[in-house]
């Protein structure tokens, strides 16, 4: 097996930590240390041990873990409170991958890292003023990240808070960050989980840009690592969303708006076979087009916000139908699209959420059960292997709609892209 991703990090725990957000997406996730040459895995992770190391040794350890490897991307984990050879570490990699940018977002908001106006904070804090701005051995002596890398090779810049709310505004930042003649290094404000998303997924769309595609190096703390995507060479993705609990909507809202296909809920009331081609064509079409920035995948579901479905139980009063017969139409024709878009494009994973909606949708691919892995994309989200019909062996996540946060239904998406158990 090749190396798809390559993460090199300063020490164990932090490696592990960052490991384990590509593993809890269902990826071959290894963990070695820096002697180790023979190992491969679809993320490796390497511990070069080298954060209190002298920055002429830390610099020659981490061009040593690129250059020995030939990995689609590189991920350069870093301390999330700044400690150790940050920009010596950065430079090498930069440097021994031959990326066109460095794309540094050190934040963890799950543990209080954050980054707002260049500064780098712990708890709200500036990091210097933590224990971090004490380590006996090597102390952080500015929390200003722009101004921390004002020692590198590179050119510095900086995206803003404003400019890290959606992906294609960073997409856009990258390509004219990277339009210079020399790699440039650009360091990200994030205060949230969903600023970091949409920097992962801006660096994904820069990277599979139809013209002028970019080279990105990564550069975070676990924090990051949580949202980067692994390409994949199986089949497109699939979801098919029926729950119309709250948190669904929240989780639905988090994918970018091109990843999600509506299903008309009170056109499929007043003519199913009408809404259900619109629906199969649409999804069909962002497929065959990519436009997706996790893996290759669309989710269909027939309600994005209440208001869609007070709208579809308003059609079916209108038709004479009670509210469950109205469910029964909803669950009957997103099925029916799951059917139709695996006929014509052979998905490769399944997402179903939504007990009614997945039971039609496995009837509708005549599958005789799903065969469970005892993996899990997380707490109440198994994985398993779809038994008999059109989708025979295919993995396939499922979900109850009120479970998970608001990155569930994205990380569902991440975790099947070339799952292999």
């Amino acid at each position: 097996m090749t190396v798809t991703t390559l993460v090199v990090a300063d020490d164990r725990s932090g490696a592990c930590d960052t490991g384990h957000q590509f593993a809890a997406r269902g990826r071959e996730t290894v963990v070695v240390g820096r002697r180790d040459r023979s190992a491969t895995a679809d993320v490796l992770v390497v511990d070069t041990d080298s954060r209190y190391a002298d920055a002429s040794t830390a610099a020659e350890r981490v061009r040593d873990a690129v250059t020995t490897r030939d990995p689609d991307r590189v991920y350069k984990k870093v301390d999330s409170t700044l400690r150790g050879n940050l920009v010596a570490e950065v430079d090498a990699a930069l440097t021994a991958s031959g990326a066109d940018l460095a794309l540094v977002a050190p934040a963890f908001p799950a543990e209080g890292r954050t980054t707002v106006g260049g500064y780098h904070l712990g708890d709200g804090r500036p990091v210097a003023e933590t224990a971090a701005g004490s380590d006996p051995d090597a102390p952080v002596e500015t929390s200003h990240l722009p101004t921390r890398f004002s020692g590198s090779n590179y050119q510095v810049d900086h995206l803003p808070i404003d400019a890290v709310g959606d992906a294609s505004t960073v997409a856009g930042r990258l390509a004219d960050a990277a339009s210079g003649d020399d790699p440039t290094v650009l360091t990200c404000d994030a205060a949230t989980d969903d600023h970091l998303a949409a920097i992962a997924a801006g660096a994904a769309d820069a990277r599979d840009a139809a013209d002028s595609p970019l080279d990105v190096l990564y550069v975070g703390s676990a924090g990051l690592a949580r949202h980067v995507t692994v390409g994949s060479e199986s089949g497109p993705i699939l979801g098919v969303v029926g729950s119309a609990s709250p948190r669904t909507f929240d989780q639905l809202d988090a994918l970018p708006d091109e990843q999600v296909v509506a299903l008309d809920g009170p056109a499929l009331i007043d003519d199913e076979a009408t809404a259900v081609s619109a629906a199969v064509d649409q999804a069909l079409d962002r497929l065959g087009k990519g436009t997706s920035t996790v893996g290759t995948a669309v989710v269909v579901t027939a309600a994005k916000s209440p208001t869609d479905v007070d709208a579809t139980l308003q059609a079916a009063e209108e038709a004479g139908l009670s509210g469950a017969s109205a469910r029964e139409h909803v669950a009957s024709g997103l099925a029916t699209v799951a059917a139709r878009v695996t006929e014509a494009s052979s998905p490769g994973a399944y997402l179903l959420s939504g007990g009614a909606v997945a039971a039609a949708t496995l009837d509708a691919l005549d599958a005789d059960g799903i065969r469970l892995t005892g993996q899990a994309v997380e707490d109440g989200v198994p994985i398993g292997r779809v038994v008999g019909g059109a989708a025979a062996t295919s993995p396939v996540a499922t979900k109850a709609g009120a479970f998970g946060d608001r990155r569930t239904i994205r990380n569902c998406l991440g975790a099947l892209a070339g799952y292999d158990e």
